[in-house]
């Protein structure tokens, strides 16, 4: 039995601090501290965990959001910095679990857009943000936070897709249902192949090679205003759909 629910105490926050050096791997200098996560809380933002019941309530996995203000127009809208859950509750359910709970949240206080990033490598998380939750792309940066010291990231650029979640919006309502939403054609496709993972450990220098030829096509396609609006997966590679984003 997996709970999900807000941190409130500093033990809970302090558990989260640890899960993220558990998973990412970082040396404490670049971990989200504690303090965060208090004024998180205080200001806006949202900080959950998941806990495993038959584990005496072991917290297996958090999530971290702070209150944004879109420009121009002074808009609301929450940004998800961190969702993590350790590795052998992986493919369970439980960060789709915290994403809701997200949602459900964020919706109760009249937000309807909620940001976050992600490595365009990483195509689980590519289906999962796209496929499984609805988010779309239309922006992506460049080296975003540095070189870091988690082996996730492999010593390679922090190159990252910018999702947005429109929490209310007839495509996001019916994914989360399990349904097709209808978009409009496919102009473009980007490839990721699915041995990436394993290129980026054996081989940095080919990852890097793929990272700039993914880089490089996204910049192209999100200067035309298109938009990913889903993604395919198969036994040989990941990839990503762009079409133009006027039909919702």
């Amino acid at each position: 039995m997996i709970e999900i629910r807000a941190l409130t105490t500093l033990d809970e926050m302090r558990e989260a601090v640890k899960l993220q050096q558990t998973v990412w791997g970082f040396d404490e200098f670049e971990l989200i501290p504690v303090r965060l996560f208090v004024t998180a809380t205080k200001v806006g933002g949202q900080a959950f965990g998941a806990f495993d019941s038959s584990e005496a309530g072991r917290m297996i996995g958090f999530c971290l959001a702070i209150p944004g203000i879109k420009q121009p127009g002074n808009k609301g809208y929450l940004h998800s910095h961190m969702l993590g859950v350790l590795k052998e509750y992986r493919d369970s359910g439980v960060g789709r679990l915290l994403k809701l709970a997200q949602r459900t949240e964020a919706l109760s206080r009249g937000i309807d857009l909620m940001e976050w990033t992600f490595d365009p490598l990483e195509i689980k998380n590519a289906y999962f943000n796209i496929g499984r939750l609805g988010a779309i792309v239309r922006r992506y940066v460049l080296n975003q936070y540095g070189t870091t010291s988690s082996k996730l990231h492999a010593g390679l650029p922090t190159d990252r897709c910018v999702a947005e979640w429109l929490l209310a919006s007839p495509r996001v309502e019916a994914i989360l249902k399990g349904d097709k939403p209808e978009r409009a054609p496919c102009i473009a496709r980007i490839s990721v192949p699915a041995e990436i993972y394993g290129i980026k450990d054996s081989n940095p220098a080919r990852a890097r090679e793929i990272q700039k030829r993914v880089s490089d096509q996204f910049l192209e396609n999100t200067s035309k205003g298109l938009a990913v609006t889903g993604f395919e997966r198969s036994p040989e590679a990941g990839t990503y759909i762009f079409t133009p984003w006027d039909s919702k």
